[in-house]
């Protein structure tokens, strides 16, 4: 039996003003975690129990359908190379070389490690399909870390990784993961959504990811309540609405327009009486190319053009152009390719490359403004403008790509669905991607097919992070007092608060009601310190226990006090009675849980 008062639980009566979000308040609040460093925490006694429950359900909802590996954190960097993602991942990833100058880094994922295993020991189509997963810390070099264990240099998760004959295999594991992962998440108590998501830098054809809505996510999701439809605002789309063209003037071709001062958006509609969806947007970025195996990396001039009302997504940008990194054009940069300054650039008279990122200047045109008309954009020349532009007639472009944000409010995408569409902030606990042959190509993994012909293996890599769960459940269900989680992740399920320790009667009836709940097989803190009664109450509310019995002054006429934390709910019950009353609320919030 656990016993509060031999316990390590530094509890706080306030968040330190650093700590923003709910999640990272309560958790320093709790005891459960302290900082060690930007975007390092030390996981204390409640919080090391909690997610050990949490690692606990993924491994054994995992082993229904994978083997579990674990493999090194401190990788080579000559597998990375071989992908290409020695280079590609920048400077998120942790780099560092032993005493003989080998470089080494930090592992922020597996994939090359995975499939180094499955080319060394995989030879014939009959040892596929094969399934493999680790539960493992992983280092990410975050440049901004914060929101407690939201945003860190170092975490924990279950990384997994599907080898299949074709892709027919593929869909099997795919689906057998989002299968687990919607009954790891229910077990957690999560309500989540999944949704289309960008792969990233992952690669792959397809990705889904699991969503909980919560306003300290850093992700925003766009979904219709109507149909169900949802996905990342890094993948979604939306159909628009048609917009009205403005009339031509004079002979119908471009004209230029003295518009001193109108450097903005609005003040250009306003000059031309016009809504922003007639005006087109120019955002100008310097984009980041790898270079190939030794190669150095390049940076190119990229030119998007979008209806002014629209927002470029950068993630959409990079991946229709297959670039790295993205900033801002400088003055200099800005005369070298337009000849004009910023608030005035517009897409008439420039010279495109044929490909992305190459010599010249990239340009890409938004897919909402093809088949537009009679438009206005600047005129690369300070206070002017150009109006009746028309898009194929009076310029090119590298590439048409959908590369905006969706707005709330803009019809679902889905065929004959007549919702809209609504926007709404949220964490992101797991993600599920078709790799493809991504990393069997570039390192050279086969196998025999059933004809004898060596064919690559297809593969899926699939992620859930650890502590984010947590956070998630604390970011779903939290009050002014404290937070709640389900039992199935709580540190503890039950906790007995004897109100007057002192009390000889309270004292031995808390310790038999904890031993009985113990003996019953439910995780019991017997909270027997000699403080206040309040300050028993305010801690026990505080540290997401779900269960609380008040073991007090109803105890003389044979009755107790049991407290529902998520319900912020009483109830007094008989002594005897008590054990059977915590089993079958726990078991009701279980299925209750499962069904959902």
């Amino acid at each position: 039996m656990h016993r509060w008062s031999k316990l390590f639980v530094p509890t706080l009566r306030e968040a330190p003003t650093d700590a923003e979000v709910a999640s990272h308040k309560f958790l320093l609040r709790a005891g459960y975690i302290r900082q060690l460093g930007a975007g390092l925490y030390n996981y204390l006694f409640l919080g090391q129990r909690s997610l050990n429950k949490v690692i606990g359900i993924v491994r054994e909802e995992m082993d229904k359908i994978g083997q579990e590996f674990f493999l090194p954190a401190l990788l080579p960097r000559e597998l990375w190379e071989e992908s290409g993602r020695w280079t590609g991942m920048g400077d998120n990833m942790f780099r560092l070389k032993d005493r003989k100058g080998a470089d080494l880094c930090l592992g922020m994922t597996h994939e090359e490690i995975m499939t180094a295993i499955a080319r060394n020991e995989l030879r014939s189509y009959k040892q596929l399909p094969q399934i493999w997963y680790q539960i493992q810390t992983k280092f990410r070099d975050e440049p901004r870390p914060k929101s407690g264990l939201l945003r860190v240099r170092q975490f924990m998760m279950k990384d997994s990784y599907s080898f299949d004959l074709d892709a027919a295999g593929l869909d099997k594991s795919y689906s057998q993961h989002d299968g687990v992962y919607r009954a790891i998440f229910k077990r957690c108590g999560l309500k989540f959504v999944a949704v289309e998501a960008d792969s990233g830098a992952m690669g792959g054809s397809q990705s889904q990811e699991f969503m909980v809505y919560t306003d300290a996510g850093e992700d925003l999701i766009a979904s219709c309540p109507v149909c169900g439809y949802a996905a990342n605002l890094e993948k979604a789309t939306s159909r628009l609405e048609a917009v009205a063209e403005m009339e031509p003037t004079g002979d119908g071709m471009p004209e230029l327009v003295s518009t001193p001062g109108c450097a903005a958006i609005t003040d250009v509609a306003a000059f031309f009486k016009i809504s922003p969806a007639s005006d087109i947007k120019c955002v100008a970025y310097m984009a980041l190319k790898r270079g190939a195996g030794k190669a150095k990396d390049t940076w190119h001039g990229v030119a998007v053009f979008l209806r002014g009302d629209h927002q470029v997504n950068e993630t959409k940008l990079l991946g229709a152009i297959k670039g790295a990194e993205l900033r801002t054009m400088q003055a200099e940069e800005l005369e070298q390719y337009f000849k004009g300054p910023a608030g005035y650039l517009g897409p008439v008279g420039l010279t495109h490359d044929d490909k992305p990122l190459g010599e010249g200047l990239t340009v890409v045109l938004d897919k909402s403004l093809e088949g537009r008309k009679n438009l206005v954009c600047g005129a690369n020349k300070l206070d002017y403008h150009l109006r009746n532009v028309v898009p194929g007639r009076d310029f090119a472009w590298t590439l048409s790509a959908d590369i905006r944000n969706v707005n709330e409010g803009e019809s679902c995408p889905v065929d004959n669905c007549k919702g809209v569409l609504v926007v709404g902030r949220a964490v992101e606990v797991g993600h599920i991607f078709k790799l493809g042959y991504k990393y069997t190509e570039s390192m050279g993994a086969r196998v025999l097919d059933v004809n004898g012909k060596e064919v690559m293996p297809i593969m899926g890599c699939y992620g859930i992070g650890i502590e984010r769960i947590l956070t998630a459940a604390i970011e779903q269900s939290n009050d002014a007092n404290g937070f709640c989680l389900p039992s199935s992740i709580a540190p503890f399920t039950v906790i007995v608060t004897v109100t007057n320790i002192a009390d000889a009667m309270l004292r031995e009836t808390g310790e038999k009601i904890a031993a009985e709940l113990e003996a019953a097989g439910l995780d019991v803190l017997l909270d027997d310190r000699d403080e206040r009664a309040g300050v028993k109450f305010k801690d026990a509310d505080l540290v997401g226990i779900p269960y609380r019995i008040n073991v007090g002054k109803k105890t003389a006429s044979g009755q107790v006090e049991l407290v529902s934390r998520a319900k912020a709910s009483s109830v007094d019950v008989a002594i005897p009675e008590v054990v059977a009353q915590v089993k079958q609320r726990v078991l009701e919030e279980k299925l209750l849980a499962e069904s959902s």
